[in-house]
């Protein structure tokens, strides 16, 4: 069997592209494993800690981790939460978790009008609906709903 130039060269970089992603996604997803941890035992101190140990500040989900963890923890911090979710969406644009947890964010200050900006985001980011689009969305009907005060989702 006789493979064409043009088609041995795309399998080529096909092979090639799909070793480097399984080489890379792993490395990233074990280093924020003990965060994710942490995030669901809602210990936002210790994921915290366990964020700046990893200090992988160029990375997208690095930064929506830390913006999520400040916003969800005790004595919240929204402004430096916003920092590291814009930081996060300057890394990676269409970055889903920091457009919708973002969103929420702006609820949670009354700004409806980046909330809606962050879900039209997630309407164009998002193929077929994503679970970042409809839970936003229903966060913002919600705070309609209630006279444009945030509610904290069931």
């Amino acid at each position: 069997m006789r493979i064409r130039p043009t088609l041995a060269a795309a399998l080529l970089a096909l092979m090639l592209g799909a070793s480097h992603a399984a080489d890379t996604a792993p490395a990233q997803a074990d280093s924020l494993a003990p965060v994710r941890t942490q995030i669901a035992k809602k210990n936002w101190r210790g994921a915290i800690d366990e964020l700046k140990k990893v200090n992988e500040t160029g990375s997208a989900d690095w930064n929506n981790l830390m913006g999520y963890s400040l916003r969800k923890g005790p004595a919240s911090d929204y402004a430096a939460a916003e920092k590291f979710y814009n930081e996060a969406l300057r890394i990676d644009p269409k970055h889903r978790g920091a457009l919708e947890y973002s969103g929420e964010l702006y609820l949670m200050t009354g700004d409806l009008a980046k909330a809606e900006e962050r879900l039209a985001t997630l309407d164009q980011v998002c193929r077929l609906p994503c679970e970042e689009y409809t839970d936003l969305k229903k966060s913002v009907a919600r705070f309609k709903a209630n006279g444009n005060k945030y509610v904290a989702s069931p």
